[in-house]
């Protein structure tokens, strides 16, 4: 049986600098799908030339952070002292566990001859005992990214979190969690299927889709039902359309959420403040690390 939707939004903007950023989750039907907490799209834009603006050096706390570059190259710096630099259709994951700070550029992809920047960030909710770990770092460059081909040239699904049949992605779960990029050729349809209790959203970046027969708009988030069913994706445009379907378990523990942390308790938060401003979290080097990188 096809799962049915609970609601559907658009996001509200969200600019930093000249980035254009929709904000799609949180959104005034849900703060959560499974461990997601937060998605931004960065949408498609020309980059003509080469910018030194990110999102500034700002501290994380509880979460485990992930940009997706579908266009473009990411470098990220952080107080931990991880430096990388991912291009086109790969992605950056940090832990953020008991507090770091980090800063990322986004800038069309050196490369290539393209001057097309469009990205994708989520934050992943951890467990409080998580929260209160070591941070982490990782870098997966697109050709590391968990792939394979649909059948009779349909399309191609990748999977960044979690994982599908015989793909495991690389960044790590502490939660039952999945994160698919589904890219259908023209007419082409994908199912798949999802356990009872999951909580499972879609997301369409570009182009309209056509999800469990409804008509789904370019930039639109639809939740689902948690009961046991099917996700059919249907293609009926003249171009390749592409979907995100993402969720997981249900999280668990109490949610409290201010700025750039996540935690479980307004303690917890106000703690989060505190041993930044108290210098806890470190500092970043910026010109040490991309000098140690070279």
């Amino acid at each position: 049986m096809k799962k049915k939707s609970s609601f559907s939004t658009d996001g509200q903007r969200a600019d930093i600098g000249g980035m254009e950023i929709h904000r799609m989750l949180p959104n005034r039907y849900a703060d959560a799908v499974g461990p997601f907490v937060f998605l931004d799209h960065i949408v498609p834009q020309i980059q003509p030339k080469i910018s030194n603006d990110g999102t500034g050096a700002h501290p994380h706390r509880g979460i485990a952070t992930l940009t997706y570059i579908l266009n473009g190259e990411d470098e990220h710096f952080d107080s931990a002292g991880n430096y990388a630099v991912v291009h086109s259709g790969g992605l950056q994951w940090m832990n953020a566990g008991n507090g770091i700070i980090h800063d990322e550029t986004l800038n069309h992809d050196s490369q290539s001859d393209s001057k097309l920047v469009h990205a994708l960030q989520f934050w992943i909710n951890l467990p409080s005992e998580i929260k209160d770990g070591k941070p982490g770092y990782l870098a997966v460059e697109g050709n590391k990214v968990p792939f394979k081909n649909l059948p009779h040239g349909k399309g191609w699904i990748k999977v960044i979190a979690g994982s599908f049949e015989d793909l495991n992605a690389e960044i790590p779960s502490f939660s039952e969690q999945f994160l698919y990029h589904i890219h259908l050729e023209a007419g082409a349809v994908f199912e798949i299927d999802f356990a009872d209790k999951l909580e499972v959203a879609a997301y369409l970046p570009e182009l309209p889709g056509i999800i469990n027969d409804e008509i789904v708009n370019a930039g639109n988030f639809i939740e689902f039902d948690r009961e046991e069913g099917s996700i059919e994706l249907r293609n009926e445009n003249a171009a390749a359309c592409d979907f995100l379907l993402f969720g997981g378990a249900s999280y668990q523990e109490p949610i409290f959420a201010e700025g750039p942390f996540v935690m479980n308790s307004k303690l917890d938060i106000a703690n989060a403040y505190r041993d930044y401003y108290n210098g806890n979290y470190g500092k970043i080097d910026h010109e040490k690390q991309r000098a140690k990188a070279q």
